[in-house]
């Protein structure tokens, strides 16, 4: 039995539907859902079909995650963002511990969740050290687990059409003129579920997924600008501007926070930037085809 956590988010959603496209071994595929009226339509056919079981609730919950977890040998991991959490590492702890119950009593053998570049370099940086400590607790269960590590994902950029149809003008937290490696969600889900449908893989270990781009925010509106055809720039935003604006949205102080850390980190240590090596191998999206595919059907919407 396959776990898959998120199964209406970006990335979840893209990891269960690999999994119903895949040839595999027979194993059942069970999800844990806040809402399941927001699964896709394709996913809610199956579970009428009975080829998807459904367990309602947050996978936060030790009942629940445990319910989710009986007679599953495999997981998919992803903490979801929630801003009004008081608390950055207290969200990622509370989401993880749970894991310990499963993973040592109930036979989950397998862990496959995403984490983020930085492993090693990251030093106070908000979200992503606790994405990194959250990696850590995992490893000390004991069980075989692998760290999915992207740079920026390019959905990111998703919240700014908008703005891009109507000013020609996104927004970026980084310096505007420096390489900043990014990944596609799509590439982080089919590697995903590749691990999900391998047995043969033991132990812990990260797997880096950077796309074969080597653009800084200049250069992503410029490919932008073709793509559309309008012109399109970017314009950097300060961290505390970052933070500012979160609160705006009504994030708690301790989330936006952490946000600001995690910029001012990216900017002073540069481990999104060029010193990763991309990897072609687990990210073939290159930037210009993702906003080909994705970005510009948003904007032109």
């Amino acid at each position: 039995m396959i776990v898959v956590t998120t199964p209406t988010g970006q990335i979840g959603q893209e990891v269960l539907h690999h999994l119903l496209d895949a040839p595999h071994d027979g194993a059942g595929i069970r999800v844990i859902a806040r809402d399941p009226d927001r699964l896709s339509e394709r996913v809610r056919e199956h579970v009428e079909r009975g080829h998807v079981e459904v367990v309602r609730g947050s996978h936060a919950d030790p009942a629940v995650l445990k319910e989710a977890c009986s007679g599953a040998d495999r997981l998919f991991w992803l903490v979801p963002p929630i801003p009004s959490a008081d608390s950055v590492e207290g969200h990622f702890r509370d989401f993880t511990e749970p894991l310990r119950e499963v993973t040592g009593r109930q036979g989950v053998e397998r862990v496959v969740g995403v984490s983020t570049l930085g492993r090693g370099v990251a030093k106070n940086a908000g979200q992503i050290s606790a994405s990194l400590a959250m990696d850590e607790a995992i490893g000390a269960m004991g069980v075989h687990y692998r760290a999915l590590c992207p740079p920026f994902l390019m959905e990111n950029l998703l919240r700014q059409a908008p703005s891009i149809r109507d000013t020609g003008v996104f927004f970026i937290a980084a310096p505007e003129d420096r390489v900043l490696r990014t990944c596609a969600t799509r590439d982080i889900a089919a590697t995903a579920a590749r691990l999900l449908l391998d047995r043969s893989w033991t132990g812990q270990g990260d797997v880096p997924l950077v796309g074969p781009d080597e653009l800084s925010p200049e250069g992503m509106a410029q490919a932008l600008s073709e793509v559309l055809d309008r012109p399109v720039r970017v314009q950097r935003t300060s961290s505390a501007d970052y933070r500012a604006r979160m609160l705006r949205f009504g994030a708690s102080e301790a989330w936006a926070q952490g946000l600001a850390d995690m910029v001012d980190a990216l900017d002073d240590q540069g481990f999104y930037g060029v010193v990763a090596p991309s990897t072609p191998e687990s990210a073939p999206t290159g930037f210009r085809q993702w906003c080909e595919d994705v970005l510009r059907p948003a904007v032109l919407a």
